[in-house]
């Protein structure tokens, strides 16, 4: 008998599409001889579909055995989703709620990988209540250029790069205007990498896929959503590091994740500088559609496809789970 596994995508956050192409391509690739896909849609008011019916959350288990959580994002990589499942006691793919939240919260993020030994760029955290201050403060803590972002959304969602205080006074405004909270980092020069980890892969505790090379465009300062799915960066795997760089970074990304306690998969972002390597943030829901990057690593390091959603659905069947849940 097949097992059923409830594959849940969209959601209420700005990432629904990319969500949408993500579940869409897991449901592509499931293993058919093994599992059974259910297409779980959650529409962008937040109402669930099964199949293409409407369904309550705590019928779940009455069309799945396991979720595949393809959310991305807002109500996906914030803990919210992982909560509710929890309630329900129902086994899904990907860390838990409280390592999923604070993979999600930049500030907090950052703190712990601080705490762990890691580089991360230097930054003020902004609320809503300083916006009228809010240019002046930073102009007067870090030097130009700034790089602006909300401090709870994934995937460059609402990032800015400002060289000018004008620059930065409509990044902030444009910033404030999604989020309650806003994080203003210094501008770290240098190369841009990304690397996954696998839990219990080729029998390492945490298997760190082959590091990532992201080349932008000379036009694009930073790395920013619409450069993400437009395909307008150079993306090289694997990239064009020294062994002891790759190395470097494999191991920071299995520091990030063992220091969160993630759990079956995650992407951390880096930034390769003369002052050594930033930790930028972590994706404990990477992409996984056709233009998404840890498909690619998943592919160099000969693995397809398929059997890596295998994978994941067995670590989440098995109850494989971090300390935080």
């Amino acid at each position: 008998m097949k097992t059923r596994v409830a594959v849940i995508r969209g959601g209420i956050g700005s990432e629904y599409e990319v969500s949408l192409k993500s579940g869409a391509s897991v449901l592509a690739s499931l293993p058919n001889q093994k599992y059974q896909p259910v297409d779980v849609l959650i529409t962008r008011d937040g109402q669930w579909h099964a199949g293409g019916m409407p369904i309550r959350p705590q019928d779940l288990n009455k069309v799945a055995d396991v979720a595949f959580i393809a959310l991305h994002g807002e109500y996906g990589e914030d803990g919210t989703i992982q909560k509710i499942l929890d309630d329900l006691n129902f086994p899904y793919t990907g860390s838990g709620r409280i390592s999923s939240a604070l993979g999600m919260d930049k500030v907090a993020s950052k703190k712990i990988f601080t705490e762990a030994g890691i580089k991360v760029p230097y930054g003020l955290l902004l609320s809503r209540a300083e916006i009228e201050e809010a240019a002046k403060k930073v102009f007067y803590k870090i030097p130009p250029p700034w790089v602006i972002k909300p401090n709870d959304k994934g995937s460059s969602v609402g990032l800015y790069f400002a060289r000018t205080f004008a620059e930065l006074t409509e990044a902030l405004d444009k910033a404030f205007a999604m989020a309650d909270n806003v994080l203003v980092e210094e501008y770290i020069r240098g190369r841009e990498a990304t690397c996954g980890v696998v839990d219990d892969f080729r029998r390492e505790k945490y298997y760190a896929l082959l590091p990532i090379e992201i080349v932008r465009p000379g036009t694009c300062p930073i790395w920013n959503y619409d450069d993400k799915y437009s395909g307008a960066t150079e993306e090289i795997c694997p990239g064009r590091f020294s062994d002891e760089e790759s190395r470097e970074i494999q191991r920071l990304s299995r520091l990030i994740h063992e220091s969160l306690s993630l759990r079956h998969y995650s992407r951390s972002d880096f930034i390769l500088s003369p002052r050594g390597i930033y930790a930028l943030e972590v994706n404990t829901l990477p992409g996984l559609t056709p233009e998404s990057l840890l498909p690619k690593s998943i592919s160099a390091v000969g693995c397809e496809y398929g059997h890596f959603l295998d994978h994941l659905v067995n670590l989440a069947l098995s109850g494989k789970t971090g300390m935080m849940s």
